[in-house]
């Protein structure tokens, strides 16, 4: 019991409603458009939690080895940190999720692509490859990227173009430049997560070699940064209604505006990093309720 305990503490399991906002979004786009598939989405949301799981473990796994989760680390214990996770079974868990999200993503991509040209699918196929490695050299390998500051591309990439133009185009088989909005959209939120994470975790950070963009630019830069990312979120939200309106109730995402502009206030104050932690998951379910009132708006 207490290794199974140890284990789901390293999936991060609060991590997984970032991680699905994007996929919940592309689907009720798809929905919107009368081309909504179900398998396709479910396979979707399956490959992801994979991905996003395979993430967490990698990221434990190397910052591990690189030093940087150590007793001055601020936030929740790591598994392989405790010790409750051995090396070689975090390594037997990562070729695991490698294998499972291969597999899903293997079929999703099968039935996503039937009926349409084959190299549709040796292109999603091509990027579910992306995917894992991005998953993998988050932290690990001789230069992950991670520790150059490139996370917040990262999460742009895969946690908003391709979740949401993937999901949208494997339920419908088309694309439609308006979608970069709403992509976009989640993609920075989804940045803006990352970024309070690296803004409490900043001191340790740095002092561990980790050049995250907010080493880079300095906490009250991050700052800035963070509610740049959040307004920008919702301008594009808001561009796209405008520019595809048919109904009132599009704008229903704009209930979340408060919640996000709450924390953001609390975020501008904060002097202690350590105090960041809890907003972590706040912001994360923030961003799912931001794509499941935007998709449902689309559809009513």
């Amino acid at each position: 019991m207490n290794m199974f305990k140890s284990w789901i503490h390293a999936f991060r399991l609060r991590t997984l409603p970032l991680a699905l906002s994007s996929i919940i979004l592309g689907g009720f786009l798809s929905a919107s458009d009368q081309k909504f598939n179900l398998l396709i989405t479910l396979l979707a949301v399956i490959t992801t939690t994979l991905l996003q799981i395979l993430s967490n473990l990698a990221n434990d796994f190397g910052d591990y080895k690189a030093g940087t989760d150590n007793k001055n680390r601020v936030g929740p214990e790591r598994s392989m940190q405790s010790g409750k996770i051995t090396t070689f079974k975090m390594k037997v868990a990562i070729y695991l999720f490698v294998l499972l999200s291969l597999l899903s993503g293997s079929a999703l991509i099968y039935w996503g692509t039937e009926g349409i040209p084959l190299t549709n699918f040796f292109i999603f196929f091509g990027l579910g490859i992306l995917a894992i490695a991005a998953a993998i050299n988050y932290t690990i390998g001789r230069n992950p990227y991670g520790y150059k500051g490139y996370g917040d591309l990262f999460v742009l990439i895969f946690f908003g173009l391709v979740g949401v133009l993937g999901t949208y185009f494997l339920n419908t088989h088309q694309f439609r430049w308006a979608i970069l909005l709403p992509a976009f959209s989640v993609g920075m939120l989804s940045m803006a997560v990352l970024n309070l994470n690296n803004m409490r975790d900043i001191e340790n950070d740095a002092k561990s070699g980790k050049m995250t963009l907010v080493v880079k630019m300095g906490s009250k830069n991050a700052k800035l940064y963070h509610g740049l990312l959040i307004w920008a979120s919702i301008a594009l939200a808001i561009t796209f209604v405008l520019l595809n309106f048919q109904s009132w109730y599009q704008f229903m995402f704009l209930i979340t505006l408060p919640l996000f502009i709450k924390d953001l206030l609390n975020i501008l104050e904060n002097q202690n990093p350590a105090d960041l932690d809890p907003y972590l998951k706040k912001q994360a379910i923030h961003t799912l309720l931001f794509s499941i009132t935007f998709g449902i708006g689309l559809i009513l």
